[in-house]
């Protein structure tokens, strides 16, 4: 499934990408592929959002998509929500005018210095160069993996 090591980049991954990773029939699937030679790195938002499209849309068994992701994070770089990335996500999502689930999304990711590339299929993040600090954040469609 994925990589995880401590001392190599990873691509932030979003809900939307993760789910079309997963569900092998899914219509986006092979443009996911390339993600399993990549190191991945989620967040507790990312998995609980994967987790209501998998028993609200997709009708997954609740038992059978909680076992499905909790097997995927143990070869994932994990990276919890502190308050920290709370008030940096208010930030971020005044700063470009993001959502609060995608600001605090983003910021994990954003202070992670195993992380430069969050990867997406949402039209609305993709392309922004999100920045605190010293610390920048590229997004990107996995097609430009």
């Amino acid at each position: 499934m994925a990589h995880s090591s401590r001392d190599k980049e990873h691509l932030g991954i979003d809900s939307n990408v993760l789910i079309a990773y997963l569900v092998q029939t899914h219509p986006d699937h092979q443009r996911v592929i390339a993600l399993q030679t990549k190191h991945h790195a989620v967040n507790p938002t990312v998995i609980h959002e994967t987790y209501h499209t998998f028993v609200f849309k997709l009708k997954v068994e609740p038992k059978v998509a909680a076992r499905l992701l909790l097997e995927y994070i143990k070869g994932t770089l994990f990276l919890d929500i502190k308050y920290s990335d709370t008030e940096i996500g208010l930030k971020i999502a005044s700063e470009y005018g993001l959502g609060g689930r995608d600001s605090l999304i983003l910021a994990p990711f954003v202070m992670s210095p195993q992380v430069t590339k969050f990867i997406t299929f949402d039209s609305q993040l993709l392309n922004l160069k999100i920045s605190y600090g010293d610390r920048k954040l590229a997004i990107i469609s996995p097609d430009r993996l």
